[in-house]
């Protein structure tokens, strides 16, 4: 994990084929195939295992490898399904925080989007963060600026764990303004890196990052992204691993909103709740999403013939059955029947031989 740059599949296939031990080994001679020195000849000679494993515990963090109880295996398995080097799985990953990473990723859910953020975005993926937390399902995300952050805050306020991935080694905080959200998040749910202790953050890591919060999630959902941006990447990411993408519409005027909308046409599907969230990436046929309530009128119970009688009365003016008759085109007989039925509705009143809509009442 030192000597490498992730991804790095010609070296991970070497751990698997050869084993951990045998492949630092092979490493430190320079006895490998030509694809793993490519990936490691670098930093061939940079042997700090045991100044990694003790900064790592200086900072609260612990070393998570694939035969470690811990390990996101399940969660993982996508990497398999993805026929690109830019996806391969990581060699181990540097964890702080209390929680178990593999309990954490058996319900989780990526919320990512733009750090130029609007105050809707930073609204909706605060909302869509707490509703997930109460829903008991993790809330993955890359402690940014912006989407992020306002994702990381909603899970912690709504109770639940949630889990930061940084571009950087665990003993830095980045972005430093979110030093303190960093730290709350270590202490109730788990920050999680593949750069050892001492690693700087850099543009083309926070790339490479992002295929990990995709993959520690069963879906992706992008709250709020331009055209051309991070949060496009985790979204192509999620796609190549088989995960399930969403995203949140908004203003069609956004610029910070038309990546979600591009998303959309291509097929990511359209969330607006929590709910809507956890229907899609939980248990089949158990964790279904409630229809939204809508607007009743006292008129949606009315049959046809009551609703063209009742559209027929004047908004203030009284009339008699014969003239309700021509104007809805019923006989008289139907026309009495169905102001019978209104009157009990409390949908028209009789007065001195017509019949008229009820008046308005205001607030006293």
């Amino acid at each position: 994990m030192r000597v490498v740059e992730p991804p790095a599949p010609e070296t991970r296939r070497w751990v698997d084929l050869v084993g951990a031990v045998a492949a630092a080994d092979a490493v430190r001679r320079g006895d490998v195939p030509q694809g793993v020195a490519d990936e490691t000849s670098a930093r061939r000679g940079e042997d700090r295992v045991d100044a990694d494993l003790e900064a790592a515990a200086a900072c609260g963090a612990r070393l998570v490898v694939p035969e470690d109880p811990e390990w996101p295996q399940w969660p993982f398995a996508c990497f398999a399904l993805a026929d690109k080097k830019e996806l391969a799985p990581p060699l181990g990953l540097w964890v702080r925080g209390p929680g178990s990473l593999a309990d954490l990723t058996d319900r989780a859910v990526a919320l990512v989007g733009a750090r130029a953020a609007s105050g809707y975005g930073t609204h909706t993926a605060a909302e869509l963060g707490a509703g997930l937390a109460a829903a008991g399902q993790t809330v993955v995300s890359g402690a940014a600026i912006g989407i992020d952050g306002a994702a990381h805050r909603g899970a912690l306020a709504g109770g639940g764990p949630t889990i930061a991935v940084l571009a950087c080694g665990l003993d830095r905080a980045y972005p430093a303004s979110h030093a303190g959200l960093i730290d709350r998040i270590g202490r109730h749910g788990l920050v999680v890196s593949e750069y050892p202790p001492g690693a700087v953050p850099a543009r083309h890591r926070f790339l490479v990052r992002n295929r990990l919060i995709a993959a520690l999630s069963a879906g992706t959902v992008v709250v709020e992204a331009a055209l051309r941006s991070g949060a496009q990447r985790t979204a192509a990411d999620a796609r190549e691993l088989g995960t399930v993408l969403m995203a949140v519409p908004g203003p069609v005027t956004s610029a910070t909103s038309a990546g979600c909308h591009e998303l959309i046409r291509q097929g990511a599907l359209l969330v607006t709740r929590a709910e809507e969230i956890t229907e899609a990436t939980g248990r089949l046929g158990v964790e279904l999403a409630c229809v939204p309530e809508r607007p009743q009128r006292q008129t949606d119970v009315l049959d046809e013939i009551q609703a063209r009688v009742h559209d027929a009365l004047p908004p203030r003016a009284a009339r008699d059955i014969a003239w309700l008759a021509v104007e809805a085109g019923l006989d008289q007989d139907a026309v009495r029947s169905a102001l019978v039925e209104l009157e009990r509705g409390g949908l028209v009143e009789y007065r001195e031989g017509r019949w008229q809509r009820p008046a308005r009442r205001g607030p006293r």
